[in-house]
């Protein structure tokens, strides 16, 4: 039998899921923005990979705000996020050119949400026969680049006055 190694998956295994701190409460620390694979910074939200994508190229978008709430967002909170998922789809078309995209909002655990206390939007490029055997057998998710390298990728373009476009 042939092995896989996947050691960046240890952090989530092995994490305390009792943790009290919230991974997207990060307004206040800018300078921890390549650690935490945020990518752009807006005035209400930002854009950040997923540190456990579904595919290459998995972002988020999200408030500041911590809510669970998308009811709770202002006027002025989701048309950025709109923005922010628009100019989000640019850059993984620039770069990674899928052949679609699953958009999506989990609301609560059964909703399927992995952090159910601070809504996110997801943007999840695809590809056809991007799936395969590996999460029906194995649980097992084959991401084909490294996030760093998919992160410095995408900055590039974020940090762009147009995001690229």
């Amino acid at each position: 039998m042939e092995q896989l190694w996947a050691p960046w998956r240890m952090d989530y295994v092995g994490k305390d899921s009792d943790s009290d701190e919230c991974i997207f409460c990060i307004k206040g620390i800018p300078d921890q923005d390549r650690q935490r694979l945020v990518l752009f910074r807006g005035r209400h939200g930002f854009i950040m990979m997923n540190r456990y994508p579904y595919s290459n190229g998995h972002l988020m978008i999200v408030p500041f705000r911590h809510t669970s709430e998308i009811e709770d967002l202002s006027s002025a909170e989701q048309l950025e996020l709109f923005d922010l998922l628009i100019r989000a789809r640019r850059v993984l078309n620039l770069h990674l050119r899928p052949q679609g995209f699953n958009i999506g909002i989990n609301l609560g655990k059964v909703g399927g949400a992995g952090v159910t206390e601070h809504v996110h939007l997801h943007i999840v490029p695809r590809w056809l026969g991007d799936t395969n055997f590996m999460p029906v057998f194995a649980d097992v998710r084959v991401i084909p680049q490294h996030l760093e390298t998919t992160y410095d990728m995408l900055r590039k373009t974020f940090e762009e006055p147009d995001g690229g476009c």
